[in-house]
């Protein structure tokens, strides 16, 4: 199975992320996550520190299974302010790979031109950045190759609808089963 990385930019959504990793990691999904910062201490929106696996700027970026990009204010918009980071987002999810978006930040895909005409959902007052979707008021939604999801609340969702793709049915209810769900 390819790595998967999650970016994290200053300002993340904690619960976004470290629930799509804890996750992942136990689906056995390799997923390393990447700190868009020029450190590997990136604090997240309620003043958490988190150190990530390595720097993104570090990471060759290639043979990769899902992008994922947790929300967060201000953390969206730093990781959008990216330039190379959008540019990987991009031509990953226009190559037709798993691209991935929580909260705040489906407002990336949105901007980059990725959901024209598809189905998508993000955090309430940030439809405007989904630029050509068509908005649907749902916790995750898949269109393709897309994932996104509404916020915080929808977290564990969002990170099983990403097993499941990759992993199949049974090892997303294995893994929401572990963790009585």
């Amino acid at each position: 199975m390819k790595k998967s990385y999650l970016f994290l930019a200053d300002g993340f959504e904690e619960i976004e992320a470290l629930t799509v990793v804890d996750i992942m990691r136990r689906a056995e999904m390799p997923l390393m996550t990447l700190s868009i910062n020029d450190k590997l201490t990136v604090t997240g929106a309620h003043g958490i520190p988190v150190v990530a696996d390595a720097l993104a700027q570090d990471i060759a970026i290639d043979e990769v299974e899902w992008i994922i990009l947790p929300g967060g204010m201000p953390g969206m918009t730093n990781l959008a302010a990216s330039r190379h980071l959008c540019n990987l987002v991009k031509n990953h999810a226009e190559a037709g790979l798993p691209t991935a978006a929580i909260c705040a930040s489906p407002s990336i895909l949105g901007m980059l031109g990725l959901l024209n005409g598809r189905r998508a959902t993000c955090y309430p007052g940030f439809e405007h950045n989904l630029e050509g979707a068509i908005i649907v008021n749902e916790r995750v939604v898949v269109d393709e190759n897309i994932t996104t999801s509404n916020g915080p609340s929808s977290a564990t969702a969002f990170a099983l609808s990403i097993v499941e793709q990759s992993c199949g049915a049974d090892k997303a209810q294995e893994v929401a089963a572990g963790m009585l769900l």
